[in-house]
């Protein structure tokens, strides 16, 4: 990444946005700017800018992933032909160092001073194109309406406990309501295979992930919005590690030898799809299923052995996808 005469630091919250302007880094203040985090103040953020510097050219923001909440802030960047950037929070939080208290004023110079210390690692964000942004709020409005068909299909725990009389009301309107979450989801699940089957590239695509093995519907789709239909990441390993699935070592020195294994920063909703996709991957392939089997006998643990098979599934899927060819059962020619 280039050199940047101007760094802007963003810390953004619901109503509002923190600003800080940062030219030279080896100066104890910096200018400070609050905005409200809508259309005006977006303007009036452009135009603080535009005061501290000309050329647009030569600025750089850096904010923090807060998911919807800095989507107007991305959105309005990209228009502008602003570079920026957008950076995990936890990320940020420990580039800091030993810190004490806590306030928006501080993150904001903080997150600039990130961006300036780390402006060799940073890559320009690329808004997500509109499809992907309609899928994933699809797919985050199917999950809310799976859980609320889940809590209230548990109702009937009350049956035997509780006199007939008075749970037939309940079990009635919770039915009726069951009912309808379901031809909702339903409508949400048609809505995104029509978004899928309108765009040329994300049908191709999904069609190809599709054809590996334990690689359903739902599963597909999640890895289009993930992987940003395939450009987020460059290698299958990657998202491994993105999504949790990739083992790491831990040792140091002579002393300290522990087991190899997966890292807690994970997008965790990802990983149980692949999970529920290594599952149906070895009971639908006869190559998994030996592999399986193979491993455990030798005396593998086999949630180890599930998670090789997950990596085994990302890595069929990234590799029809980038072939462009589905993937082929090499097995049911085997001799």
């Amino acid at each position: 990444m280039k050199n940047y005469e101007l760094y802007v630091g963003i810390d953004i919250s619901k109503l509002k946005l923190d600003v800080s302007f940062i030219i030279d880094p080896s100066q104890k203040e910096h200018d400070h700017l609050i905005v409200d985090n809508n259309s005006k103040g977006l303007g009036q953020l452009v135009k603080a800018i535009q005061k501290r510097h000309s050329r647009m050219s030569e600025v750089f923001v850096c904010f923090e992933n807060t998911g919807v909440y800095g989507m107007p802030l991305a959105i309005f960047l990209s228009k502008q032909k602003i570079d920026y950037s957008m950076v995990a929070a936890l990320e940020i939080k420990r580039s800091k160092g030993i810190s004490r208290g806590k306030n928006d004023k501080a993150d904001a110079r903080d997150i600039a001073l990130y961006a300036i210390t780390h402006k060799h690692r940073l890559t320009l964000y690329q808004l997500p194109e509109e499809d992907i942004l309609k899928l994933q709020l699809l797919h985050n409005q199917r999950e809310k309406l799976m859980k609320a068909t889940l809590a209230l299909s548990r109702s009937d725990e009350n049956n035997g406990f509780l006199p007939k009389e008075v749970t037939k009301e309940i079990q009635v309107l919770n039915n009726s309501i069951v009912k309808k979450l379901k031809e909702a989801l339903a409508d949400v699940e048609v809505r995104m295979m029509e978004i899928i089957k309108a765009n040329e590239q994300m049908k191709k695509q999904y069609e190809l992930a599709t054809s590996v093995p334990g690689v359903g519907q739902q599963v597909a789709i999640a890895l289009i919005i993930v992987t940003k239909s395939f450009t987020a990441f460059d290698k299958w390993r990657q998202l491994a590690c993105y999504v949790g699935i990739a083992p790491f070592e831990y040792s140091s020195g002579s002393s300290i030898r522990g087991k190899t294994k997966v890292s807690q920063m994970a997008n965790k909703k990802m990983k149980a799809l692949l999970n529920m996709s290594a599952l149906a991957a070895k009971r639908s392939d006869k190559q998994i299923e030996m592999y399986y089997k193979k491993k455990t006998e030798q005396g593998k643990n086999a949630m180890s052995v599930l998670n090789a098979i997950r990596c085994k599934v990302v890595a069929r899927v990234f590799a029809t996808v980038q072939r462009g060819t589905p993937y082929v059962d090499t097995q049911k020619f085997a001799s």
